[in-house]
């Protein structure tokens, strides 16, 4: 797959096959309409094209919500994307000056003139250019204007799938990671640095890394206890995490997320750590005292074992 930052870094391509959205967490309803954008391609010896964005939308046009939280940052999304199997991927800048573009002027200046739109393949309820005024009736019309072609997906064939970004943020927000790794069809995960932390984890047995995530908009799920898997180094660690405020220990209502690799025992500090969530053990609770918290995570390490094994 190749990766373009912006529209004018793409050369015209034979009969390129097109798809746009924001494609966020890149879930198996996105994948329903990349798999017929790819078949599409084949099937007239053309190649598959997406557009998506960058920041999202949202960020743009309305800068002072501070509240969105995405599924994926965009080196997530790349590498999704490059598993799907699309010839091009075009990462265009989301600007103000770019979003009040008309839809005339989308389809015919850009997709038409500057990709040279051979097939359109959009869902069943797309919209698109300035405040998403461009309608299916529209993009027919234009089709015929400027000669492309357009596949629409049905409301029935995406509603099968049963599947949306909301639903996979409202999973999270839950703290159902197993739902959300169904709807997403891998499992939801993110990247952070080892920063420094306070060291208690170590002074009853179970030394854990405090993690800063390198995207702040990323979505985080529900405060608890998560097995997880561990990538570091190119190695792949069984763990288990806490996102919370540690009531046991300061009670600060202060969010952090901490790991425990299980079984190993080097310096993690500096460190970059990708995390896949896999299951939630339990919710966060306070407990008596450092001895009842350390008898619990006896108890979570053996359910997060259960829940890892192969």
């Amino acid at each position: 797959m190749k990766v373009y930052f912006g529209i004018n870094e793409f050369k015209k391509v034979n009969k390129p096959v097109i798809t746009t959205g924001t494609f966020d967490g890149v879930h198996n309803g996105h994948k329903k309409i990349i798999k017929n954008l790819i078949s599409k391609a084949k099937e007239i010896e053309g190649e598959s094209v997406m557009i998506t964005f960058n920041p999202h939308p949202r960020l743009v046009l309305f800068p002072d919500n501070n509240n969105l939280k995405l599924l994926n940052s965009l080196e997530e999304k790349i590498s999704l994307l490059k598993k799907e199997g699309l010839n091009h991927l075009i990462i265009q800048p989301f600007t103000l000056e770019f979003s009040r573009l008309s839809a005339l002027e989308y389809i015919r200046d850009l997709l038409v003139n500057k990709l040279g739109l051979h097939t359109l393949v959009i869902g069943y309820d797309h919209h698109f250019g300035r405040n998403r005024e461009g309608s299916f009736e529209e993009l027919q019309e234009f089709a015929q204007l400027y000669n492309f072609e357009i596949e629409q997906i049905s409301a029935l064939d995406i509603e099968s799938v049963n599947v949306s970004s909301t639903k996979i943020r409202n999973a999270l927000a839950d703290g159902n990671v197993a739902l959300a790794n169904t709807f997403l069809g891998y499992n939801f995960g993110f990247t952070g640095n080892v920063v420094k932390g306070d060291g208690i984890g170590k002074t009853i047995g179970y030394p854990t890394a405090n993690i800063e995530l390198t995207d702040k908009y990323k979505t985080i799920p529900a405060n608890g206890v998560y097995a997880c898997l561990v990538h570091l180094e190119n190695q792949i660690y069984k763990g288990m995490l806490n996102i919370g405020v540690r009531p046991t220990i300061n009670d600060q209502n202060h969010q952090k997320i901490e790991i425990n690799l299980l079984g190993f025992n080097g310096d993690l500090y500096g460190k970059t750590l990708t995390i896949e969530l896999i299951d939630k053990l339990r919710d966060e609770q306070k407990f008596d005292s450092l001895d009842g918290l350390k008898s619990q995570l006896g108890i979570d390490q053996q359910n997060a074992l259960k829940v890892l094994q192969p």
